[in-house]
């Protein structure tokens, strides 16, 4: 490493002249030393190595391109085919419609079991019992809240206020008003008549006669001209009007004659229906709605409260009441003679046991000190006899054998590792270059061809059939959808038009709703708003 100062601009920079070390320079600098006979036995090994692990790396690099292939385009769609499809077939076909039907028919049962029982003892009983207590409760409010309150206010706060408020009005027009009505009525009138009458005097003679004046002379003459050129011009577009007015009532009237004819069939129709409706209706309620209400109030209901009565009186007489009396008269007893038994017995039993213990602690304590006596004896003896038969001959051959043995073995086999780990990157580089090479004469053979063809031949070919024939197909359909989107608008219309008609005719015309007090100002009225489906001009209204 060479430091340069840099004396003019007072700044010390550090230039790095020598080239950095790599990771594998600093693993070989790690390692100790090696001798001659490591350097002699790694080339020959390397280049066996490179020539036994070359083919394998081939042979492993194009086994693993099969199995990719074979995975992503045989095993994959052969399983999704053997195993996918037909549980996605089952589940769709098979188990999706039966648990459907199982949900519904659970859905039914539960609306039968826990739903249409609430919703008539809802319906039937609680419903009109809370309209009751609400009236009477309402009544009661009124009683108590309201009428006192209204009471007192129209026979005793609003008299006395009227009468307070006679008072205050006369005092207040005694005191502010009429003095001033005075003041005005016999001193500033008078001066403002005059002053009115001298100002009415210079304006009439100076600003309206010469207004009247320029009106008489000038601009009647030019309104008469101008009155005369709108006149020709309005019985012109009065003529053109007229004609296409005309036009419009006889095409009108045809439109107005189909109408009249469909919506005549669409009241037939909808008669038709009502009355099968009906019929339907009456015909289920009497067949189905009647005869499950009278089975289920008269004998389903009573039969379930009956069976569940004699049901919780027979589980208490079977397993209730015996348990109760055998507990209370036998097992109760028993369980206290028995506890007080064994009370005293454990009693004696730890009386004598602490004795015997106490004599068994004297005689193990002499007992243990012979042993542990005896016992250092032998292994001291066996510990030395251990260590010069096994230990000292296992050091000595581990020292003087196996350790240099170990470190050559060792040598041997990291060489061999090394040897390997590089014959397998050389041969991944030359299996890429082959693969490459196989890549890009494919690519050559059928690549660059099927592209040329798809660029130059398939493509404005596809064009051609796509602006030629797909598009102006596309825009036909289309424009058709359009068509039948607007006939079927317009016989919806008529439909409902028609059934607008039948129900005015049954049941009268909709009651007209109260105008709100307080009308939204943001939005004009329907007379000055613009409209898109009318026209409210004099040549074109209907």
């Amino acid at each position: 490493m060479t430091r340069i100062r840099m004396p003019r601009s007072g700044v010390c920079e550090d230039m790095d002249w020598e080239k950095h070390p790599t990771p594998a320079e600093h693993a070989t600098a790690e390692r100790p030393p090696e001798g001659c006979l490591v350097a002699a036995i790694r080339i020959p090994v390397r280049i066996v190595v490179l020539v036994l692990v070359v083919p394998i790396r081939l042979a492993w690099d194009a086994v693993a391109a099969g199995g990719r292939v074979v995975w992503r385009r045989g095993l994959v769609p052969l399983a999704r085919a053997l195993f996918v499809v037909p549980w996605v077939w089952l589940w769709r076909r098979v188990l999706a419609p039966v648990a459907r039907s199982v949900g519904a028919a659970l859905t039914w049962l539960g609306r039968a079991l826990f739903v249409w029982p609430w919703m008539a003892l809802w319906g039937y009983v609680l419903a009109p019992v809370g309209r009751a207590v609400a009236v009477a409760l309402r009544w009661l409010g009124r009683a108590l809240f309201v009428w006192p309150w209204v009471a007192l206010w129209g026979y005793v706060l609003a008299p006395v206020g009227r009468v307070v408020a006679v008072a205050l009005r006369w005092l207040g027009g005694a005191l502010f008003v009429w003095p001033w009505i005075a003041l005005w009525r016999y001193a500033l009138s008078p001066v403002g008549c005059g002053v009115r009458a001298v100002a009415l005097w210079v304006w009439w003679k100076g600003v309206v006669a010469s207004v009247a004046w320029w009106f008489r002379c000038v601009m009647t003459p030019a309104g008469h001209g101008i009155a005369w050129l709108g006149r020709g011009f309005w019985a012109g577009l009065a003529f053109v009007g007229r004609g296409i007015g005309r036009l419009a009532s006889v095409v009108r009237s045809g439109v107005a004659g189909v109408g009249r004819g469909i919506a005549w069939l669409a009241r037939g129709l909808a008669a038709a229906g009502r009355a099968l409706g009906a019929g339907v209706a009456a015909l289920l309620r009497a067949l189905v709605v009647v005869p499950a209400v009278w089975f289920y109030a008269h004998a389903l209901a009573p039969f379930g409260r009956g069976t569940a009565t004699a049901v919780i009186w027979l589980s208490k007489a079977l397993f209730v009441w015996p348990w109760v009396w055998l507990h209370a008269h036998a097992l109760a007893p028993v369980g206290r003679a028995t506890a007080l038994v064994l009370k005293l017995v454990g009693t004696s039993l730890a009386l004598a046991g602490r004795a015997l213990g106490a004599g068994l602690t004297w005689l193990g304590r002499g007992v243990w000190s012979g042993l542990a006596w005896l016992g250092r004896g032998i292994w001291a003896v066996v510990v030395t006899l251990v260590r010069w038969i096994f230990v000292v001959p296992a050091v000595a051959l581990r020292r003087w054998v196996l350790v240099p043995v170990g470190r050559a073995v060792v040598v041997l086999v990291r060489e061999i590792c090394d040897a390997l780990g590089h014959a397998w990157r050389v041969a991944g580089h030359v299996s890429r270059a082959v693969g490459r090479l196989l890549g890009r004469l494919l690519r050559w053979i059928f690549v660059d061809p099927v592209r040329w063809a798809y660029r130059t031949v398939c493509t404005p070919l596809g064009h051609l059939v796509r602006d030629s024939v797909w598009r102006p197909a596309a825009r036909a359909v289309k424009d058709a959808g359009a068509a039948a989107r607007q006939a079927l608008a317009a016989a919806r219309e008529s439909v409902r038009q028609a059934r607008a008609d039948v129900r005015r005719a049954l049941f009268g015309a909709k009651r007209a709703e109260p105008q709100a007090l307080v009308k939204d100002r943001r939005e004009p009225g329907a007379s000055q708003a613009r409209t898109l489906g009318s026209s409210t001009t004099a040549l074109t209204k209907d």
